[in-house]
């Protein structure tokens, strides 16, 4: 199996998250996940609220990575901040606090690990064809389990 992995250095600015969804997106076109894709929605939306909380939440650089491989595409984003991620509760009216909850709704899987002096939050997303037959073959549904990362070779 072949994996293709692709980075962004993203300072701790949030005019980044603009700049990381549209290198993101010119990134899913060159792999072959065309705009018109729900996947790429996804991945955009995904890669949208981890590059957020990065820049947000720690006030330091990150970088993004997206690997494509099978079944589908991880995206990681680690920064410096050695800070868990928390899911926090939104009222109905706030404009933030649910960035955590989209990932686990949106994500097949997702978790966070420590790296270094600080940590690397991750995401996978499968191809919808190969998710639903994992999901069936298996019997139950994986979305949003928290789960060591697969290791792409």
């Amino acid at each position: 199996m072949q994996v293709l992995q692709v980075q962004l250095e993203v300072g701790p600015d949030p005019a980044e998250v603009g700049r990381a969804r549209r290198w993101a997106r010119s990134r899913l076109a060159g792999s072959g996940i065309g705009d018109d894709e729900p996947l790429a929605e996804t991945l955009i939306l995904l890669i949208s609220e981890l590059v957020t909380n990065a820049v947000v939440h720690t006030g330091c650089p990150a970088v993004l990575r997206m690997l494509f491989g099978e079944p589908g595409v991880r995206v990681e984003v680690a920064d410096a901040s050695d800070r868990a991620p928390a899911r926090r509760q939104a009222a109905g009216d706030d404009t933030g606090g649910r960035g955590l909850e989209l990932v686990d709704g949106l994500a097949d899987r997702w978790g966070w690990q420590p790296e270094g002096a600080g940590k690397r939050i991750w995401c996978e997303v499968d191809r919808a064809e190969k998710a639903e037959a994992d999901r069936a073959a298996e019997g139950q549904e994986t979305r949003g389990a928290i789960r060591e990362p697969r290791v792409y070779l």
